[in-house]
């Protein structure tokens, strides 16, 4: 019997090292994962089988032909057209870096287009309900977490309200992030609304769907007729208005936009929701005329990632970025766990005397995540960057700005599991004035923030030393 029982272990070992080898370009995280699979026996193999493989590049090839069709390549020499002398004097500044951009993500900037921030839900949800009470057309959502409370109770009735006008509603959440065990999800509460559309991105059919626990839908997206967006990191929950609840509150941002860009949004959306639902996504606005802006516009284009591609386009652009600075970069971010080429190039900035600055948390949702990052502060501030940790409550903002200029909003977080396992979506734009705005808002967080010293972090007791070098190691790989 053990002889039977170690020959299936040999097998199943082996097909599972095939498939590495075959699947897996990571050389560290094929090394580790067929060390696991050898030396745990069985365990190894159903940890790869969970967490290893990527079922989603299978059945993502149907979300890559839409991508393929929908978005537009760029050409060199389309990169001026139809732009301002300031915009062309602001490309051939970044021309290098931009032509990067493309090459990682070939998609269009869009020049005509308003973008401004909402902090908390405070802000941001009165003015997005606001503008889906003004909807003509159709409301389209995409949420990661849509729970349902009191405050979302306000949206539903929105949506109750528009379906009697004739107003098209439709709401993609994700399957983990909208998951509850012991309260009444807001996928039965969409349900009970005649009329209204919705769909489950990868809904966890335990056990047969566990893998799926890693390639969740993380994008926050709301769409009103093709004319007003909403972008960013935030959720919808009632925590985001309990800004003054330390223990419950989340701080965060999105960014109310106008313009051209919303296009590129509406192309993710659509792309999103044939995926989850099999079926064709129609959308009444694609075709109506978009309101001409006054005032002062931006160049922008949106950066959509995810593990059904080959290329980790988000951490491309950041990585790109970082290497692009030259005077300045500022970091804020809940969650910081980025792998070794993300750390090197930071640190390197700081070393080029570029003034590096990551704001986190305190404390976020999860310890473990907090006790890994704490394993790179120590090297990070010896090569000069600053690290500013804010006090509770949570801040769940995402904000990325370099040389006070270029900035990247969105979705995404600074770790593994937002650059490679999750689908997320995040907008990269020029612009000094929202730059400045953006500065005044950070700037207030460091003002009731802690800078972390070079002395705390060398004095570190041995056991959280060691609790936070093991905490680095079990972080998601893929």
């Amino acid at each position: 019997m053990h002889f039977i029982i170690t020959l299936i272990h040999v097998v199943l070992a082996i097909i599972i090292t095939i498939h590495i080898l075959l699947y897996k370009e990571d050389v560290k995280s094929s090394l580790n994962w067929i060390a696991l699979v050898f030396l745990s026996p069985f365990l190894g193999t159903m940890l790869y089988i969970v967490f290893g493989t990527n079922k989603v590049k299978r059945k993502g090839m149907l979300l890559k032909q839409y991508i393929n069709h929908h978005i537009n390549s760029v050409s060199a020499g389309g990169l001026y057209n139809n732009t301002k002398k300031k915009t062309n004097t602001l490309f051939s500044r970044y021309k290098q870096f931009i032509m990067f951009g493309y090459n990682v993500y070939p998609q269009r900037f869009t020049f005509i287009n308003q973008i401004s921030p909402l902090q908390n839900g405070v802000e941001a949800y009165p003015a997005m309900l606001n503008s889906m009470l003004n909807a003509k057309f159709e409301v389209l959502i995409l949420s990661y977490i849509f729970d349902y409370d009191i405050e979302t109770k306000k949206f539903l009735d929105v949506f109750k309200l528009l379906i009697k006008k004739g107003i098209k509603i439709k709401v993609l959440v994700d399957g983990v992030g909208t998951f509850k065990l012991f309260h009444s999800s807001i996928e039965k509460q969409l349900a009970k609304i005649n009329g209204l559309e919705y769909g489950i991105f990868l809904p966890p059919h335990i056990p047969i769907s566990l893998p799926f626990v890693n390639f969740r839908n993380h994008r926050k997206i709301m769409i009103i007729d093709r004319t007003i967006a909403f972008l960013g990191s935030m959720n919808l929950s009632k925590n985001n208005v309990l800004i003054h609840d330390i223990k419950n509150g989340v701080i965060d941002i999105t960014f109310k936009i106008q313009g051209q860009v919303i296009d590129q949004l509406l192309k993710v959306f659509r792309n999103d929701w044939e995926f989850a639902n099999k079926m064709p996504c129609k959308l009444l606005s694609y075709n109506k005329k978009i309101q001409d802006l006054q005032g002062e516009t931006m160049p922008a284009r949106i950066i959509s990632s995810g593990p059904n591609s080959k290329i980790d386009k988000i951490e491309f652009i950041i990585h790109g970025a970082i290497n692009m600075a030259q005077r300045k970069i500022t970091i804020v971010t809940p969650y910081f766990l980025p792998e070794t080429n993300i750390l090197t190039a930071i640190k390197m900035a700081a070393m080029r005397k570029v003034s590096v600055e990551l704001i986190v948390p305190e404390h976020s949702d999860c310890h473990i995540i907090d006790w890994a990052r704490e394993s790179n502060f120590l090297n990070l501030i010896i090569s000069g960057v600053k690290i500013y940790r804010t006090l509770p409550p949570f801040d769940h903002s995402k904000i990325f700005i370099v040389d006070d200029e270029w900035i990247f909003v969105g979705s995404a977080n600074w770790d593994v599991r937002s650059f490679k396992l999750h689908f997320e979506t995040n907008i990269e734009l020029f612009s000094h004035d929202l730059a400045i705005i953006l500065n005044k808002i950070i700037d207030k967080k460091k003002q009731q923030a802690q800078l972390v010293s070079i002395y705390e972090c060398k004095n570190i007791t041995f056991l959280k030393k060691l609790r936070n070098n093991a905490a680095r190691l079990i972080t998601p790989y893929g």
